[in-house]
């Protein structure tokens, strides 16, 4: 939602999607559409379709639609529907029970090689087979953890502005992040093991 989304009308919009308008619904749909897929693509991996996790966030935004009273802005609330729904797409998701240097890629095995190495570097061309490495490592945690390291760590949000996006209270945003790392470094150290084996 950029700059010139001012001119956009949003509680003429609200009042013509709750009388039924359906231009209406595809116009705050065409709105928040890229705060939404923004919202999907940084929080979960990408072995899960961004496109119908977002048609899933708007459903339950239609579908809730009346329970917006506008005592919070709008993408506050479209925020809180997003999150919950990844958190929810993540422990859908089958999780493996072991996490086994066999199931890297080849890049995401160099990427490893170059990370444990003291001193190593990731090359430029292995940012993809990183990202993967990462989404994996992740996928081992469980969907509060990998919300909140994404958040804080990739994302760089404090813990003030992860308490608003998801709810928590600030301390345990805080213990949540150290408790996940000190996972992923478990995680990490088991493979390192693997791979040295």
């Amino acid at each position: 939602m950029s700059d010139d989304d001012e001119s956009f009308d949003l509680p003429a919009c609200l009042a013509r999607v709750r009388g039924g308008d359906q231009g209406a619904s595809r116009e705050l749909v065409d709105y928040l559409y890229p705060f939404v897929i923004r919202i999907v693509r940084t929080r979960v991996p990408r072995r899960l379709t961004e496109e119908d996790l977002a048609q899933e966030v708007f459903m339950k935004v239609f579908s809730r639609l009346d329970q917006y009273q506008g005592a919070v802005p709008l993408t506050h609330w479209v925020s809180r529907i997003a999150v919950t729904t990844c958190i929810d797409a993540l422990r859908a998701q089958r999780r493996r029970p072991e996490f086994r240097w066999a199931d890297l890629s080849e890049g995401e095995a160099r990427v490893f090689e170059h990370a444990a190495t003291p001193g190593g570097e990731v090359e430029a061309g292995d940012a993809l087979a990183a990202r993967e490495l990462i989404d994996r490592l992740f996928s081992q945690l469980k969907p509060q953890d990998q919300l909140v390291l994404r958040l804080m760590d990739l994302e760089q949000k404090s813990g003030a502005e992860i308490s608003a996006i998801t709810g928590w209270p600030t301390t345990l945003v805080k213990v949540r992040a150290f408790r996940a790392r000190q996972k992923l470094r478990k995680l990490f150290q088991t493979l390192e093991r693997k791979e040295q084996s």
